[in-house]
């Protein structure tokens, strides 16, 4: 396996159209981890002014997958994600920090705890949650 670089890792979360409307960041990448934030904005909010169910869940997905990535290489799919919400969030950044817990060659089970941190650094859990991510089948020539 290649081993990926912080930079290139943006670049394919860059490369992400949906990522376009949300509007994550991935800030930190290797040695089984990564971290993704989020500004909150009222486009992430839902009718009571909390951040969406959904955008949490994108969070934990892409940081899951993201930290599995650097154990099993860029050539992987999201197999599963499971989210467990805390607490609401309202403003400040959603910082998403996954961690592999366990992968081998073919697939990569983790874990990601979801906080949202105020203007003053206090950083409250909202959430957590677990995947897996495993090596994409390459395609067969029909």
């Amino acid at each position: 396996m290649t081993v990926i670089e912080l930079d290139t890792a943006q670049r394919v979360l860059a490369a992400q159209p949906f990522n376009d409307m949300v509007g994550a960041r991935l800030v930190a990448f290797g040695d089984g981890e990564a971290v993704l934030e989020l500004d909150i904005a009222d486009r992430h909010r839902q009718q009571f002014g909390l951040v969406h169910g959904g955008v949490l869940a994108y969070c934990a997905d892409n940081a899951l997958t993201f930290a599995a990535g650097t154990v099993l290489g860029a050539s992987i799919l999201t197999t599963e994600v499971t989210v467990k919400y805390l607490h609401a969030a309202r403003h400040g950044t959603l910082r998403t920090t996954a961690v592999v817990d366990h992968g081998d060659r073919r697939q990569a089970l983790c874990s990601a705890r979801i906080e949202v941190v105020g203007a003053d650094g206090t950083a409250t859990l909202c959430a957590l949650a677990t995947g897996t991510a495993r090596l994409a089948e390459p395609k067969t020539p029909a």
